[in-house]
């Protein structure tokens, strides 16, 4: 194995906890390349700004574990764990995390672009100054967000829960709503113009009360509603 105190990163490795908790004991946070952890355990270590680079993370556990300022590019970690893990400042980047848990995790300063996550659990997760760019979110849990005056870029929520999330003053450019659940969200000062809002029932439209939607949008909620307009 390769000396874990050299600048170079440790590439093309089949990795278990206990090379990880070798290799954790490094003076210096490591650098994975192309290594394979799948199914592998590592609840509650702490891999601090840890670089993680086009490695497998399939049903990997990182329960607990202390993952802050960690980068994550090119990585495929579907079914994964991040229970209650912290990953505050952390960087991901074209990976896929679908369907992966971020139950309880704390997301805090994090920044997600290019990145997959469909059916993925961010439930109770700490998200605050969480950043989202061209992120797939179909089917995600992820209720009681902030995303308070931020711009929201080529995100797709549909079908996610978003119950009692805050979009207050929020920009949407090329994002998806359709059928979100938006019970209970604030969107007051929000530019819809950018979303697609297909599916929202009743009930919901209401939510968007405040907000700011072009005449074609106002046409497809009515017309979910079976109104014609003319």
């Amino acid at each position: 194995m390769t000396d874990p105190a050299a600048p170079h990163p440790l590439t093309g490795q089949h990795l278990d906890r206990a090379d990880i908790e070798r290799l954790a004991h490094a003076a210096a946070p490591m650098h994975l390349l192309d290594c394979v952890l799948d199914d592998v355990d590592l609840s509650t270590l702490t891999l601090t700004r840890w670089i993680f680079e086009r490695c497998s993370l399939r049903r990997t556990t990182l329960a607990g574990a202390r993952l802050d300022g960690t980068q994550w590019t090119s990585c495929r970690a579907p079914f994964a764990s991040f229970l209650r893990a912290d990953l505050s400042d952390a960087r991901f980047e074209a990976s896929d995390f679908n369907n992966a848990v971020f139950r309880n995790a704390t997301l805090s300063g994090a920044a997600i672009a290019r990145c997959k996550l469909t059916g993925a659990d961010l439930s109770d997760a700490k998200a605050f100054d969480l950043t989202l760019d061209e992120v797939l979110l179909i089917n995600a849990k992820m209720p009681g967000f902030s995303f308070r005056k931020q711009t929201l870029r080529k995100i797709d929520f549909s079908q996610a829960d978003l119950r009692k999330s805050d979009f207050r003053a929020t920009v949407f450019e090329a994002c998806s709503l359709r059928d979100a659940g938006v019970a209970g969200c604030r969107f007051e000062g929000a530019d819809l113009r950018g979303a697609d809002l297909g599916g929202i029932a009743l009930v919901d439209a209401r939510q968007f009360r405040g907000a700011t939607i072009s005449r074609e949008q106002a046409g497809q909620l009515l017309g979910e509603l079976g109104l014609r307009v003319v």
